[in-house]
């Protein structure tokens, strides 16, 4: 009896030991993982988050929703909405309508982990929607709907941009954009293209067909403006020299503007002979320079001059660590 009990009791010892190690061994994985954690990255990217949210909020409150401009999107179905009901809150439409889509991006997409920055976008966005509207509605602008819908699809732009540089996505059909690309294997560019595609089409039926084309301006120039804030300015230009005098060029090159220069063999198919090819990176006011200096070394090189958004590493911006 007393060694059933004294083996009973052992084997409960046991099984706690073993829940007290498991757990203990979790806490030391998620405090790692913590430690690893780059917080300024973080709190950078937070702030990406919302202050993007808010900025695509105010473009939809003042200057697309009031002229029935149809951003894409989920955003453009909860304006559809607002339009035939206004007691439906436009951001409190836009988070109903991304909980089922978030669900399948959580499942289909790979966890939490893709879509947390998403998910936490969405709230920010569908919050300072609603909490603002009482604020900005009113705001005059001005009645050129053309106008309104450029501004509104720059701040959007903008908005997207910033959300997209922290690492997140805008939710609604960007999430299901990248849904269908994984599920049928379609460029993502054409998923974004069919689903946003759709949401004009129903802001034509409802709006009429002008007031679509006023969506596919705020659209585009959204776009424009959103690769704009990913990549920022065209800065930089490429040059890549086709030489029999490679030597000189390089040589110039590094003394006269202390730009690096790559160098490697080509073939011309059409004579058969043999050029060196070699690939230059510059600043735009740098270009006129180049020019001069290769002419003076080689009149005969074949030169093209390519347009570059951003160069990192030496002699340009530095990467910065994530």
């Amino acid at each position: 009896m007393i060694t059933r009990i004294l083996g009973s009791t052992s084997n409960r010892f046991g099984f706690v030991k073993i829940i007290s190690l498991t757990a203990m061994s979790s806490v030391v994985k998620i405090m790692r993982r913590i430690q690893k954690i780059n917080w300024f990255s973080f709190a950078y990217d937070i702030f990406l988050l919302v202050f993007g949210a808010i900025i695509s909020a105010v473009a939809i409150i003042i200057f697309m929703a009031p002229f029935n401009v149809t951003p894409a999107g989920v955003s453009g179905i909860a304006v559809i909405l607002n339009h035939f009901d206004p007691r439906l809150p436009i951001g409190l439409m836009v988070l109903l309508g991304n909980i089922p889509i978030q669900i399948l991006g959580f499942r289909m997409l790979g966890g939490w982990k893709v879509v947390v920055k998403t998910i936490f976008y969405v709230v920010i966005y569908s919050l300072a929607i609603d909490l603002l509207t009482p604020y900005l509605s009113n705001f005059d602008v001005g009645q050129d709907v053309l106008l309104n819908a450029l501004v509104g699809g720059i701040l959007g732009g903008i908005g997207g941009g910033l959300v997209f540089q922290a690492g997140g996505t805008q939710g609604g059909t960007s999430t299901l954009g990248r849904i269908l690309q994984i599920r049928f294997g379609m460029p993502l560019s054409s998923t974004t293209l069919y689903t946003d595609t759709g949401v004009i089409v129903l802001a034509g039926l409802v709006f009429g067909w002008e007031g679509a084309l006023y969506a596919i301006v705020a659209l585009f120039v959204g776009g424009v403006a959103s690769d704009y804030v990913l990549e920022g300015p065209s800065v930089i230009r490429t040059a890549t020299i086709i030489t029999d005098y490679p030597d000189e060029i390089s040589s110039i090159v590094l003394d006269e503007m202390g730009r690096g220069v790559t160098a490697w063999t080509g073939k011309g198919m059409f004579t058969d002979q043999t050029h060196t090819v070699l690939f230059i990176t510059v600043s735009r006011p740098q270009v006129n320079t180049l020019r001069r200096l290769v002419e003076a070394s080689d009149p005969n090189a074949f030169m093209v001059i390519g347009q570059g958004h951003v160069a990192y590493g030496q002699g340009f911006k530095r990467i910065r660590e994530e």
